[in-house]
């Protein structure tokens, strides 16, 4: 669960555009937006600190207790979106979002699949279909990830979110029954065989019947005929 709480201080930015937020980033300082209720403020905040922040126990689900420079007040905040640069993977800017602790949540946690598949032993692909679910919980009760068992599937199994144990304090919001979590299927290439022996019986079961119906002709047409019989 995410009841880790991490102090970050921030300072208000009046540098703002695009050309302004390249040179926060080279001097190591991230910017971002903070969003409260019905008011918003330009920040930023020094990148070791902020990935000191994402990386800690409860990973992007922690609680932040953002305090913005030269002020006391802090406000209890949630990472709510974040860009990262698309070669480098570095954090580019970010939006916190104030929340009251006894108020829940929505958030998006990821899946995480734990252990073997029983079908996966015999030849099967596991494959992990839904990456994320939506929850409401309050900000500390948000999980940092979902822990899911694959244990259990066969080839052909089709694990939803129905079959996934409640979390306390936790609501799934996804549809149960048509939210896909993982499934296990026949490899492909022993898929296209099986198709391939199922079409070519197939076709030898469609010879063989024509065969039989051409003798059967061939039967009929050497037996005599009643005027033959009579003459």
């Amino acid at each position: 669960m995410s009841g880790d709480r991490l102090k970050l201080e921030v300072r208000e930015r009046e540098e703002l555009g695009s050309r302004r937020s390249r040179r926060l980033r080279a001097r190591g300082q991230i910017p971002g937006v903070l969003y409260g209720k019905g008011h918003s403020r330009a920040i930023v905040v020094p990148e070791r600190d902020l990935r000191a922040a994402m990386t800690g126990p409860s990973g992007l689900h922690a609680i932040l207790d953002v305090v913005v420079e030269g002020q006391k007040t802090v406000h209890p905040s949630i990472l709510a979106e974040y860009e990262q640069d698309p070669i480098r993977g570095t954090i580019s800017h970010i939006n916190l979002r104030e929340v009251r602790l006894d108020q829940p949540i929505h958030a998006t946690v990821i899946v995480h699949l734990v252990g073997e598949s029983a079908g996966v032993k015999t030849g099967g692909v596991l494959s992990l279909v839904g990456r994320e679910l939506q929850v409401e919980a309050l900000p500390a009760d948000v999980p940092e990830h979902i822990d899911v068992d694959v244990s259990p599937l066969e080839v052909g199994d089709v694990l939803r979110l129905a079959d996934i144990p409640p979390i306390d304090r936790v609501a799934f919001l996804d549809d149960p029954h048509e939210t896909v979590i993982a499934t296990v299927s026949t490899p492909r290439g022993y898929a296209e065989l099986e198709e391939a022996d199922a079409a070519a019986a197939e076709e030898a079961a469609a010879e063989a019947a024509a065969e039989g119906e051409l003798e059967e002709e061939a039967a009929g047409e050497g037996e005599p005929s009643e005027s033959d019989s009579e003459e």
